[in-house]
């Protein structure tokens, strides 16, 4: 049998964390529609600490297609995403009136967090300005999908456009958010005009552009929310965004640093949490997610979040999607958004072996191998260890140094067990755990 020796220091921390998270677009669009007891339970599952204890979410300012489609097809975001990635724009025209009774599906989840996690943090981001801003018409993107599509005459009113539905939130609804991201993986060439989603590329020097006009609205706003920037979708954009940021002078601007980690090496994330460390900002891995089959897929999956967490060292990590209707990899719940029928996937008990137990408020520390997680309790009452185990089975040997820990519960995630009680295979002994890992599988030790 294969068997790794390390050791974990519960001096030796690493990060404070702040929570797990997902964003809200687009199942809250479709859950959100439901009926009222089957909205409750979804989020229960969601937000409840015995549940995922997910307490950060992303909501989504829709622009809004063109209701006439002169330069799109109609539903084309069908032809991809499907009809659920169709955001509501407040607006239909530069000089229109709010309307502020759209999106109410999306409102109905967040206002349903709310109400059952009270200590709810929330950002809104936006995937693109409001068709009419745009220089193809459509939401989607520019006819070529390398070139901006907000008109930069249209930088003022986009930024209006932004803060004025987070000052409708805090006065209607008592929610502040806590960021405003402008941005969604601009610098990418993904967003093009009849795309499959909402999607605006701006270059840096566009970006930068945008955000001195953001800033000073924001800031004039009341309001205490922060900019956060730039959610590229790799982390090498990322690595380039805040450097030419800081180059030009605005980083100031920017009051928390998101990235989102569907590509990315381990160089690169060290080199970007020092890039952000030294800039001083909060950090959030604000949205990832990956495909794959099966548990296989999950357990890859979660080595990237133990990646993401051991070596970019941010404070919050969401997930993209919670309800998927095609897939048991980019969600926690998988079923039919018209039927209102849900069941949770394995992938639901494999993000819970983490998220349930490292809770908000705890301290992540250093642990010296690559398939484990570690935290420690505010209190430094309750360790935490999370073990990965992609192959065949393993044992881990763990010196818990200085430790004061004498009770060992064990929790189990494999292809025969959900989040199951185990009772034997490990031992404590000596500030020694030992513990098998059976193949596939992704454990949880609370020491007491």
């Amino acid at each position: 049998m294969k068997a790794v020796s390390y050791s974990v220091n519960p001096e030796q921390v690493v990060q404070h964390w702040d929570g797990w998270g997902v964003s809200l677009c687009w199942w809250a669009g479709q859950c959100g529609k439901w009926d009222e007891e089957k909205v409750d339970e979804i989020i229960d599952w969601l937000v409840s600490p015995d549940g995922l204890n997910y307490s950060h979410f992303r909501y989504n300012i829709g622009g809004g297609d063109d209701p006439e489609n002169r330069n799109c097809e109609l539903h084309h975001m069908g032809k991809g995403k499907g009809l659920r990635a169709e955001m509501e724009g407040f607006k239909d025209f530069t000089g229109d009136q709010y309307h502020w009774e759209r999106d109410s599906a999306q409102r109905r989840i967040m206002l349903k967090i709310k109400e059952k996690r009270p200590d709810a943090v929330f950002e809104a981001f936006s995937n693109s300005c409001p068709y009419y801003m745009t220089y193809s018409g459509c939401v989607a993107g520019n006819k070529d999908g390398s070139k901006d599509n907000l008109k930069p005459e249209y930088y003022e009113e986009f930024a209006h456009y932004l803060v004025d539905v987070c000052k409708h939130y805090k006065e209607a609804y008592g929610i502040e958010f806590k960021t405003l991201e402008p941005f969604n993986e601009s610098a990418t060439s993904y967003w093009y005009q009849n795309g499959s989603q909402e999607g605006c590329h701006f270059d840096y020097s566009s970006q930068i552009a945008f955000l001195r006009v953001l800033a000073p609205i924001l800031q004039a706003s009341g309001l205490s929310t922060i900019i956060s920037a730039s959610d590229e979708t790799s982390v090498e954009h990322s690595i380039k965004a805040i450097q030419a940021y800081k180059q030009a002078g605005v980083l100031p601007l920017v009051g928390q640093w998101n990235t989102h980690t569907y590509q990315g090496d381990t160089k690169q994330r060290i080199r970007l949490s020092a890039l952000v460390r030294e800039a001083g900002k909060p950090f959030w891995m604000s949205e990832t997610g990956s495909g794959g089959k099966g548990l296989e897929g999950n357990l890859k999956m979660a080595q990237r979040l133990f990646d993401d967490i051991r070596y970019l060292q941010p404070e919050a990590w969401f997930d993209w999607q919670y309800m998927e209707e095609r897939s048991d990899q980019w969600c926690m719940i998988n079923g039919s958004f018209q039927g209102q029928i849900y069941r949770k996937v394995k992938n639901y008990f494999v993000r819970q072996q983490c998220s349930r137990f490292i809770k908000r408020g705890y301290d992540i520390l250093q642990a010296e191998c690559p398939q484990s997680l570690a935290a420690i309790s505010p209190a430094r009452d309750t360790l935490t260890l999370v073990l990965l185990n992609e192959g065949e089975e393993t044992t881990h040997n763990i010196q818990i140094q200085k430790s004061r820990f004498k009770k060992a519960k064990v929790y189990r995630t494999s292809a025969s067990e959900d989040l199951a009680v185990v009772k034997d295979g490990f031992s404590l002994k000596n500030n020694t755990l030992s513990i098998v890992l059976p193949k596939q599988s992704i454990t949880t030790v609370v020491l007491k």
